[in-house]
């Protein structure tokens, strides 16, 4: 019969825990975790379980715990903030029985903004919802993202007043055009497409593209501390330190600090990811997929292909995901791995060496499926998880962890981040088209099918402005009358 482990074994191993934050995941004597929490010290909070003291204070709840604990494992974490997110992360994947219901995020604050509205506005959201808008986050830092969106707000000239649709009475009333923070698109001041630009332009802001806004920040405190306005340092130093603090979290949350090559070995990284994922042959065509979305809209996807460990950019391929509603990276990623190799069959074109696959087991395992379904189940492929560079390969049941000085792992990143770049910029261009096709949607005498004959015919509402009254009645389903009044209305809306 197998002993459990003895309490005074994990009391000594929790006080050789280092003094630093991170998250600990408490294990019963099946393994399973029943418990995820965050620490400021990981030494001090989970000493804190193993002292006969705390537990013959605690609730009956909290006892329970304690006496159900047989072992623990920790998470290092660089900071409190990324403690917190990890945390919440875990519980929502372990759903352990002692912990509080996260399904509502409390602790966390989205930043919302719903693009299908006339005027767009940021709002702050608890809870992300199926409701068509767009979520940037969470973030863990509450204050400083109120804070980042009042400097957005100042920045790119947008509104924060309620009304979906303001008008000249709401402009009297308005305190941010008074204090010159808001552009007015509600009197005409500037035009709705002028306004959804700086939308657009805010959203990459949130994004992580701050690095302009930071360095003109930077610029002001040094002027402000030469001029001895000390206090007006301190004040954009605080900005500064919410800035990061906000966009930060738009980058690769719990990544290790990689220490890149300063040169790239291909011959030396292929050999090496030959012996990793037990490939017969050094992997010389590599092909890496990657989904993008923001809260399920206008998902996307991207393949990229190296050949001899470089970029072969002539074969990249984006795709729009098609059959899938909302956001559902498994799905999208079988979709689209599944398009892309159906296509290869039906051409009769060569296979990659080996498929990378951006995520854990649950995109590794969408993608095998639709692989094994094509008669493609010998292909070689694998998963990269962002978290902490593990890689998983489908005869394995534990991930794989890379040195970070490995040349197979700077192989695969480079793949990974290029297929992530990819997809971003195509989701990019996507937005910006949403946003341009957008002023469609006010006309009310056209419905979906229409506007799509529209933008088949002319390519773009650019080019729909310039068109003539005969030219839009020449599309299907428009008469000279409705192709008159919605040349009026674009004629209408460029001018306001």
């Amino acid at each position: 019969m197998q002993m459990e482990p003895e309490r005074p074994s994990l009391k000594q191993k929790a006080q050789e825990l280092p003094n630093k934050p991170g998250v600990y995941l408490m294990r019963d004597r099946l393994a399973r975790v029943i418990y995820v929490g965050k620490a400021r010290s990981l030494r001090h909070r989970v000493a804190q379980y193993f002292q006969p003291s705390r537990e013959m204070r605690a609730d009956p709840k909290t006892r329970a715990l304690i006496d159900s604990i047989r072992d623990f494992e920790t998470i290092l974490c660089k900071s409190d903030a990324e403690a917190v997110l990890l945390e919440g992360k875990l519980i929502k994947e372990y759903k352990p029985k002692y912990n509080i219901d996260f399904r509502d995020d409390k602790r966390f604050l989205y930043a919302k903004i719903n693009l299908n509205e006339p005027l767009p506005r940021f709002t702050l959201a608890r809870i992300k919802k199926d409701d068509g808008a767009t979520y940037f986050g969470p973030f863990a830092h509450a204050g400083a993202l109120r804070h980042t969106l009042t400097m957005i707000r100042k920045k790119f000239g947008l509104r924060a007043c309620t009304p979906t649709l303001p008008t000249e009475k709401d402009y009297k009333h308005c305190l941010y055009h008074i204090i010159k923070h808001c552009s007015a698109p509600c009197i005409g001041q500037i035009s709705h497409e002028a306004y959804r630009s700086r939308v657009e332009t805010a959203c990459d802001f949130l994004e992580g593209q701050a690095d302009e806004m930071i360095e003109q920040l930077e610029a002001e405190m040094k002027k402000a501390a030469e001029n001895l306005e000390f206090e007006r340092a301190a004040m954009i130093r605080n900005s500064l330190e919410d800035l990061r603090a906000t966009v930060k979290q738009r980058s690769r949350k719990f990544s290790r600090d990689l220490k890149l090559p300063t040169t790239i070995e291909p011959a030396k990284e292929m050999e090496e990811l030959q012996r990793v994922i037990g490939l017969p042959t050094p992997p010389r065509i590599i092909e890496g997929f990657d989904i993008s979305n923001i809260s399920g809209t206008l998902s996307v996807a991207s393949m990229v292909r190296f050949a001899d460990g470089m970029p072969d950019k002539d074969n990249y391929r984006h795709f729009r995901v098609k059959t899938v509603i909302g956001s559902d990276d498994f799905a999208s990623m079988a979709e689209i791995v599944g398009r892309r190799y159906r296509r290869l069959l039906a051409e009769n074109a060569p296979l990659p060496d080996v498929i990378l696959i951006d995520g854990g087991k649950g995109q590794l395992s969408a993608a095998l499926a639709v692989l094994q379904a094509l008669g493609l189940g010998a292909q070689p492929v694998f998963g990269l998880a962002k978290q902490q560079e593990e890689i998983f390969l489908p005869t394995r049941d534990d991930s794989i962890r890379l040195p970070d000085d490995s040349p197979a792992l700077h192989l695969i990143q480079r793949v990974r981040d290029e297929a992530h770049r990819f997809a971003n910029t195509f989701h990019l261009s996507m937005r910006k088209k949403r946003i341009q096709e957008s002023v469609l949607d006010e006309f009310k005498g056209i419905g979906d099918e229409r506007k799509r004959k529209l933008l088949e015919h002319f390519g773009s509402v650019a080019r729909l402005r310039k068109a003539s009254v005969q030219e839009i009645a020449a599309v299907p389903g428009f008469a000279e009358k409705l192709a008159a009044e919605l040349k009026a209305f674009l004629e209408l809306r460029q001018t306001t």
